[in-house]
């Protein structure tokens, strides 16, 4: 909406930015996220497109042409890193994010992908990872 009014400035532009405003003032918050955030593609061809050029990039670097590995092991956001290094105001927009908020996040991240790990490593050799896990549990409790 802010992109709607700083672009629609002249007088004889008002009525339709207004009619639009209310008209989408009951809609959901998030739906017409792409016209405050240019990064944000507006159309599912837009978004389809994205994505088909962030995976043809993947195939081109490992020649695998599945990149659901890749996916799992690396997070379902890692397909806009990409995107973002290509954005001019990155730099600006992360010299913003707090220290903090910075290893807040890369903690529940990290967390997140280790239960992915965990499960891929169970169904690769289950009793391997069991035998393992029950090795860790011994030591916690102080049994060999």
């Amino acid at each position: 909406m802010k992109w709607l009014e700083h672009t629609y400035k002249e007088e004889a532009d008002q009525p339709m930015v207004k009619n639009f405003i209310s008209y989408t003032k009951g809609f959901w918050k998030g739906l017409f996220t792409c016209y405050d955030h240019p990064h944000v593609p507006r159309t599912n061809n837009d978004h389809e497109r994205f994505f088909r050029k962030t995976k043809t990039r993947h195939r081109r670097m490992t020649g695998l042409r599945s990149w659901n590995e890749y996916i799992i092991r690396s997070g379902e956001f890692v397909v806009f890193v990409d995107d973002a290094l290509r954005q001019n105001d990155l730099l600006r927009r992360l010299q913003n994010v707090s220290y903090e908020a910075f290893r807040e996040e890369r903690s529940r991240w990290s967390n997140r992908l280790e239960e992915t790990t965990k499960r891929r490593r169970f169904r690769r050799d289950p009793q391997k990872y069991l035998q393992e896990a029950e090795s860790k549990y011994c030591t916690l409790i102080g049994q060999s």
